[in-house]
This record gives C-alpha cells, structure tokens and sequence, in this order.
C-alpha cells in the first residue's frame, strides 16, 4: 500500500521528483504539507486546502491524544473520517511537543511522564503507546517515537538522545502492527555532523518505508541546518522518502529540496496569517502596516490565489485593524497556495534539469530573504 518511486533526478544537486503512493492516493515530491495539529489546518476549510493544491496534512499525535482522545477518533472511523479529509495523513509521533514541555516531563529509557499542558495531569509516552496511539488515528504516515534535543544541547547530551532514538525506534518497528500505515524513522544528533552521519546510517539500516531528519529547525542558524543536511545526504537511502520534520520557509524548501529532501512541514503559513503577514514574490509583507492602508493592489501580483483575484491588501488590512477573524482566514490560504505553487514550480525546474540555476536565481530573488 506504500511505495515510493524517484521520477528524475537533477544531476547538479541533491533535488528529485518522486510519487509517494499511499492508501488516501497519490503524493507528488517534493511536497509541502500543511499542518493541522488538532484535525485541523487553522482557518482553512477542508475544501479550500483541496483547491490550494494540499496532497497531505499532518496531525499531532501529542494533541489528539490528550483532547479528543485517540478512542474517541477510532470510534468515529479514524482520523479521515472525523476530520473529513480523503487525502493522505501523517501523525507526528508528540516526541517533539513532550520534549518542548522541559519542566514538566521527565525522560528515562523507557518513555517520558509528562504533565499536559491543557490541565497538569500526569501522563506517559513509551514507543508501544504512542504507536497504539497512532494506529488508533489511523493516518497513512506514522513517526516513531524519538528524543528531540534543542540547538545548544552539549555532544553528550545529544548523542545520548540520539542513542535513545535508535532503541526506541526498533520498539517502535517491534510495535507497529498496522499494514495500512507507513512507519518512518528519525535521524537525530543535533548540530554535530558526525553523529547524524552515525543516526543516518543506524535508522537506515531498519526497515522503515521513509525517513525523516528531526531536530532541526530548532533554533539554529539557518546555515547550520544546511551543513547537518550537507552531512546528512551521502548516507541517506535514495530509495527512500526523505522528510525534513518543522521546516516550511520558502528559502529553506528550496535550499532543502537541493539537499535530497521530498517532504517538508511546517504551521509557518497559518502563524503568519493569523499574525497578518503574507508570503509573496516580493518577500514577506506586514499588512497591518499602515504603508497598505490605501493599496488596492493584490498581495502578490504574480499569484492567482482566491485571496489575491478577490481583495486587495487594503482591505486585508482593514480586516486585520477591525480584528475580523477573516483577515487570518484569507492570510492563511493565501500562504498554503504560495507555498504549494513554489513547489509545483520547483518539480517544474527539476524535471527540467534546471535546479540549480533556479536556486541561484532563488536565492537572489526578494522572496529569499524571508
């Protein structure tokens, strides 16, 4: 039920287009994939996501565990009938969000007790639960259940989650019943070159259907996350999916997809647009910004977008200013369909043999500097 087929491959970087076959249909790479943590992408309808072009959504494991329930989503039918979405799924596994509680979790060999945040009551996370978590959700994608370590952490610190990631990930193998979802492993190591090479190589000695690189996008400098990515893709499977977990900027899809990546995710385009900023061709515009209050221009001239052939961005701006929960609504598919056209484009460029004139040109372009 899950397959993956590499299509072209561009012969002066790291870049590919691929098809991801799963049991919600097909899944053209590299692909974006809007995150919709709490069965929902924030703002935007099941259907608009559909007409932006969205082949796959991401929902948290950590999230729905704790409200509604993984019972309570199984009961229904399982995650795409009670969120009415008919395309592929993937479910992070909640390592990274356990991870990002710091005071109120504790870590040892077997899993994590933490405290959720929503009321403080104590839980725990070990590699069987969270898998019977996932399959309960029933998503096309699953993730193992690893240890994340925040840019900073110390060689020691890092390498022993990274060990830990690896054990886990075999209990998670040991686990994982479902027939009808993939399982991904995760590369862990922090910004140390040469314990992701040694997480490359042991993740990619199991038998996961895809791969994925975690603890990225952390906090660090964006030129560090391209050395680790740099490092990584030697010894990454090429007959694999490769999927770069939080990273959804338009200079980092662009720069990462040269590095070998096929999936990516990230909640940037609805944080943006609940925030009022849009991502378009000239860079990241403010709307709320008082130099749009009599601009009667689209967002961006060169999308064609519903958001931009409808309204301009003095009336954005005036929903923003009159705190319509519209503004967000509009910002945010706005965002999701820049995003999904960026990657059509660049499968475009691939399957064209001209990627790395294209990153360059990228790179020079207003929407880089982002």
């Amino acid at each position: 039920m899950f397959e993956f087929e590499v299509k072209t491959q561009c012969p002066h970087t790291g870049a590919r287009t691929g098809v991801l076959h799963t049991p919600h249909g097909d899944i053209n790479t590299p692909v974006f994939m809007p995150v919709g943590t709490q069965a929902t992408v924030k703002g935007v309808l099941p259907r608009d996501l559909k007409e932006a072009g969205s082949q796959i959504i991401l929902s948290n494991t950590y999230h729905l565990y704790l409200r509604p329930g993984h019972e309570l989503v199984r009961e229904a039918g399982g995650l795409h009938k009670f969120m009415n979405w008919d395309r592929p799924i993937l479910t992070d596994s909640g390592g990274f969000q356990v991870f990002s509680l710091e005071a109120m979790r504790k870590v040892d060999d077997d899993g994590v007790t933490f405290r959720s945040h929503l009321d403080g009551a104590k839980h725990r996370f070990t590699p069987e639960s969270t898998m019977a978590v996932e399959e309960a959700l029933g998503a096309d994608i699953a993730m193992c259940f690893d240890e994340c370590t925040m840019a900073g952490a110390d060689y020691k610190t890092s390498a022993r989650a990274m060990e830990r990631t690896h054990r886990w990930a075999q209990r998670c193998i040991d686990a994982h019943k479902r027939e009808d979802q993939a399982l991904f492993g995760i590369v862990q190591g922090n910004m140390y070159a040469d314990l992701r090479v040694e997480s490359a190589k042991a993740i990619c000695s199991m038998d996961f259907p895809g791969i994925a690189i975690g603890g990225l996008s952390v906090g660090e400098e964006k030129p560090i996350m391209y050395e680790m990515l740099d490092a990584l893709y030697p010894h990454l499977d090429p007959n694999r999916p490769h999927y770069l977990m939080g990273v959804g900027s338009p200079d980092c899809l662009v720069e990462g997809v040269g590095r070998g990546v096929d999936m990516f995710d990230c909640v940037l385009p609805t944080r943006l647009g609940r925030n009022g900023a849009a991502m378009t061709s000239q860079g990241r515009l403010t709307i709320r910004n008082a130099v749009y209050a009599h601009d009667f221009s689209p967002l961006d001239p060169q999308c064609d977008c519903y958001v931009c052939r409808n309204f301009t961005r003095a009336y954005l701006r005036h929903l923003i200013k009159a705190e319509e929960m519209l503004a967000a609504q509009l910002l945010s598919l706005h965002n999701i369909y820049f995003l999904h056209r960026l990657m059509d484009r660049i499968r475009d460029e691939i399957e064209a043999g001209t990627y790395k004139d294209f990153m360059k040109a990228f790179r020079a372009s207003q929407a880089y500097s982002f």
